[in-house]
């Protein structure tokens, strides 16, 4: 049981294809091209929860299995951006909106960089570009490319996704345990996926089937560190 609550704490490392989509189908393909080269500037913005940090490190992880050198920046430590984008293929700037005013240089310096050799950059935010207290000439650069609003997934497409990976697994996942996962459970897909699986295991080796009270005696071995508010 202690195993399988470490298990529950340490959620798979985000990756595009770890992604539930939901609404953000076409906002997932311009990642997958971005990551390929066919699309080059892309921002992203949507309230605390849509997946945006979840889809910037998928960008990076995906960018970097083809060999390219892959940046990721969060706002509130911009020192990545410190050499102004030089060297950088693919460049991830997250929490634009928490940019430092020298951040906000550098960010600029570094998307002029990559505009001219050639690199993508992909940004997300909380708001969209036009609506940033940001420098004029970095609100400007973002609003260039393509924007999208991520939509965060509703309790029910979260349902059907957790539905479905349980089908994948062989076993059906009951509405009251679905149910009761959603309450309890950090509400980011990686935490409630990583929950499923290690709930799918525990049943395995209880030799139980997976019930409320199942999930119950899981979550209660497992640390509680509070509702995830994935950005």
């Amino acid at each position: 049981m202690r195993q399988l609550a470490l298990d529950i704490a340490l959620p798979a490392p985000p990756t595009l294809d770890n992604f539930i989509p939901g609404r953000n189908a076409e906002l997932l393909d311009s990642l997958r091209r971005l990551v390929a080269g066919a699309d080059r500037f892309v921002c992203i913005w949507g309230a605390p929860g849509s997946g945006r940090s979840h889809l910037l490190k998928g960008v990076i992880a995906a960018a970097r299995e083809t060999g390219a050198h892959a940046v990721y920046a969060a706002g509130g430590d911009a020192s990545p951006l410190s050499g102004g984008g030089a060297g950088i293929d693919c460049l991830a700037v997250d929490d634009v909106e928490r940019l430092d005013a020298a951040a906000q240089i550098a960010s600029f310096n570094a998307y002029n960089a990559l505009r001219e050799g050639g690199g993508r950059l992909v940004a997300a935010a909380d708001a969209p570009p036009m609506q940033l207290k940001l420098r004029a000439d970095l609100v400007t650069r973002l609003g260039w490319g393509l924007v999208y609003e991520v939509h965060a997934l509703s309790d029910e497409e979260k349902a059907q996704a957790l539905r479905r990976h349980a089908a994948a697994r062989g076993f059906g996942l009951a509405d009251d345990v679905c149910a009761y996962l959603l309450q309890r459970v950090r509400r980011d897909m990686p935490s409630l996926l990583a929950t499923l699986e290690a709930l799918d295991r525990h049943s395995l080796e209880t030799k139980r089937p997976v019930t409320v009270a199942l999930a119950r005696d899981l979550l209660q071995a497992a640390p509680r560190p509070g509702k995830n508010r994935d950005s």
